[in-house]
């Protein structure tokens, strides 16, 4: 989990140790760690890693090349099947995927770092800088458009790029990357990674992204499909869940996603004031991500709250466990009942909760915590969006990710294909490029 990190006893932290705070959580391999790690690989027949993999990666190959000194290979098979292969190495929840399903688990012993062993091929290709690894097919002629340019807009856009076709890519923001530059912590895209790993998947040609342009605003279905061949949204969900709770609109009672961002975008992060008293209210990896940078970046007491129990949290395990190293205190079984202050927030109250016959109560019981923030880490949701069907709030697809119009593709956290992971997102935007591409060949 990296090195003990600089916590505020009070006295406002350093800029140098707010910077320490937030370099690399989980250095890269060195040469000789890879290799000692790769050892430990049983590479097993019909490995179970690889169908925990929800990209496919031939995992006992990868690791195979790189014990041999074939990394260029490694990353090769790697990016083959994952071409943001970097972040997931850094960021991917490996502990709940394919290292649970390791093998090596069953005697006792800790899995293969598959992760770090994943991240220290592709990133050693990058370092390189050669010419990109793979190459496009010839020209079909085609034209594109991609609404999006996450993990999921990406991946369909490399993959259409390499099957021949040109690719347009409409992003809101000022950058790419989504998710992976926006809402990922950032001790775990240290060093700009997520736009160097964007640079380099351009280098496939044959894909341009114009930027400030919103869907539904300047971007329109309509206008796409008239001017496109085929479309992919991959819009993510950027609508984010609010509580509807008697002083939620002081100041200081703020989106645990914005949070994240503007410390992902600050290029001093010493310049961001925190406070004394950090609430975090949610369950997932993003309020781990929030309650541990709010720590690292200074606030003497960071509590985390939860409606439910620890095994209901969505965070994982290892994540759980990285918030109370960094002295994240985490409450469950409490419900939010309201916040005070004097335009201001300066006290969270809850509510203590219990299950009475499968439903979530509240006891009566309540207590009171100092806020001077107050985070809000309660999921988030699709935008209004006309034109295509929709089920259980997700963008409806089908076998081939296509939507409810023809030639109109979806992925990533719009739709429902599984967790709402980076690697996930990747792989629906492979599969919808490679169902695309058929589709505009007429086979």
């Amino acid at each position: 989990m990296g090195l003990r990190p600089h916590l505020s006893d009070g006295a406002a932290l350093s800029r140098d140790q707010i910077e320490d705070n937030f370099a690399d959580l989980t250095p890269a391999l060195t040469h000789g760690q890879a290799h000692a790690e790769a050892a430990r690989c049983l590479y097993c027949y019909d490995a179970p890693c690889i169908r925990a993999c929800p990209t496919g990666i031939d995992i006992p190959t990868f690791i195979h090349q790189i014990r041999t000194d074939n990394l260029k290979g490694s990353a090769h098979t790697i990016l083959s099947e994952n071409i943001l292969g970097g972040t997931c190495g850094r960021a991917c929840p490996t502990e709940i995927l394919c290292e649970q399903a390791c093998v090596i688990n069953a005697c006792g012993e800790e899995p293969v770092r598959i992760g770090a062993l994943q991240r220290h091929a592709v990133e050693q290709l990058m370092a390189r800088g050669e010419s990109h690894p793979f190459t496009r097919a010839a020209s079909s002629g085609k034209r594109i458009a991609v609404v999006g340019a996450g993990p999921a807009g990406l991946s369909f856009a490399h993959r259409a790029a390499m099957l021949g076709h040109d690719v347009t890519i409409f992003e809101a923001k000022p950058k790419p990357g989504g998710l992976n530059e926006y809402g990922l912590a950032a001790y775990k895209m240290a060093n700009d990674f997520a736009q160097r790993e964007v640079e380099f998947l351009l280098g496939i040609g044959g894909i341009r992204i114009e930027y400030g342009k919103a869907f539904g605003g300047d971007v329109t279905l309509e206008n796409l499909r008239r001017d496109f061949a085929a479309v992919f949204l991959g819009l993510g969900t950027t609508a984010v869940n609010s509580l509807s709770l008697p002083g939620s609109s002081l100041t200081g009672v703020e989106d645990a996603l914005s949070f994240i961002e503007k410390l992902r975008q600050a290029k001093d992060k010493s310049g961001i004031k925190i406070g004394h008293d950090v609430v975090v209210i949610g369950g997932g990896n993003t309020a781990i991500d929030a309650a541990v940078q709010a720590k690292r970046l200074g606030a003497q007491n960071v509590t985390l709250v939860y409606r439910r129990g620890e095994d209901d949290m969505s965070a994982t395990g290892w994540e759980r466990d990285l918030a109370r190293t960094n002295d994240v205190v985490l409450k469950t079984w409490s419900l939010p009942l309201r916040f005070e202050g004097d335009g201001a927030v300066g006290t969270a109250l809850f509510e203590k909760s219990l299950l009475q016959d499968g439903k979530l109560i509240g006891t009566g019981e309540s207590y009171a915590l100092p806020a001077d923030l107050v985070l809000l880490a309660i999921g988030q949701k699709l935008e209004p969006l006309d034109g295509v069907a929709i089920a259980n709030g997700k963008i409806k697809v089908d076998q081939d990710f296509q939507t409810s119009v023809p030639g109109v593709y979806a992925g990533g956290d719009c739709i429902q294909s599984g967790e709402d992971l980076t690697v996930q997102a990747v792989e629906d935007g492979k599969r919808a490029a490679i169902a695309a591409d058929i589709y505009l060949r007429g086979l």
